[in-house]
């Protein structure tokens, strides 16, 4: 799911990556909301509260807002720019490095909020945003920008106008594609709704906590044993059945 890209990526990849992802995007949003009441996979709403403190003349707040929507910007940012520069040696797989960088950044918020009253909950915040802007764009770079996995108000927008595409056929020729989207779409929400719901279901009923952020990086770094280990299988098969074929 993370190797295929291009003409080579097909549905079945997309809908594999999307359902990790936006589970794990699912944990991070609640676990993010419940420990320091703070949006953590988007900045739509840090937007709003940017501009009410300044309107207030709150600066510091405001500063604050400010910083967290240019930790999701750099994130973003950050992962672009591992995955072009390592995109011209081709025995890397590129999306692996922001990947292992989101995982190594959720154990590290998890580490800093250990304490029963959290210190640092902007720092913890920054940390949040900033790996879910990783996140949102390798995942938008290896679907050729189908899939986005970090917040659903953009999701919810594009199922609607392809649910409506459903009752006018004879417009849209190619109403398969439109299914198979609205099937990915599907998903992604099924699933973002799937990790919130465990993220506060171990947070508050099995105390867990801030923890739970090791929990979707563990998820993160299967998927990438998962998908290198299945790489590894069908490369030895291909060589098992061309050395088949030779000596026969």
């Amino acid at each position: 799911m993370f190797r295929h890209q291009g003409k080579s990526r097909t549905l079945k990849h997309n809908l594999q990556i999307a359902t990790v992802l936006s589970f794990v995007a699912g944990i991070v949003n609640v676990t993010g909301f419940l420990a320091i009441q703070e949006l953590t996979t988007n900045v739509t709403g840090h937007f709003a509260q940017f501009i009410y403190e300044l309107e207030n003349l709150k600066f510091w707040k405001g500063t604050i807002y400010l910083l967290f929507i240019l930790s999701f910007l750099l994130g973003s940012f950050c992962s672009s720019i591992l995955i072009l520069k390592f995109r011209e040696i081709k025995r890397i797989n590129v999306f692996v490095l922001p990947t292992l960088a989101e995982a190594l950044i959720l154990v590290t918020a998890a580490i800093l909020a250990q304490s029963s009253e959290i210190q640092y909950p902007n720092t913890i915040a920054c940390l949040l945003l900033f790996s879910m802007g990783m996140q949102n764009a390798f995942v938008t770079k290896i679907s050729n920008e189908i899939v986005r996995t970090t917040h659903l108000t953009g999701l919810f927008t594009d199922l609607g106008i392809e649910l409506a595409h459903l009752f006018f056929p004879k417009m849209h020729p190619n109403i398969q594609k439109v299914k198979s989207n609205i099937e990915l779409r599907m998903v992604i929400i099924s699933f973002f709704f799937m990790g919130g719901l465990l993220g506060g279901f171990c947070y508050s009923t099995l105390g867990f906590k801030t923890n739970n952020l090791i929990i979707g990086a563990i998820i993160l770094i299967l998927s990438l044993f998962y998908d290198d280990l299945r790489f590894s299988l069908i490369k030895t098969k291909r060589r098992f059945n061309q050395k088949k074929i030779r000596n026969n």
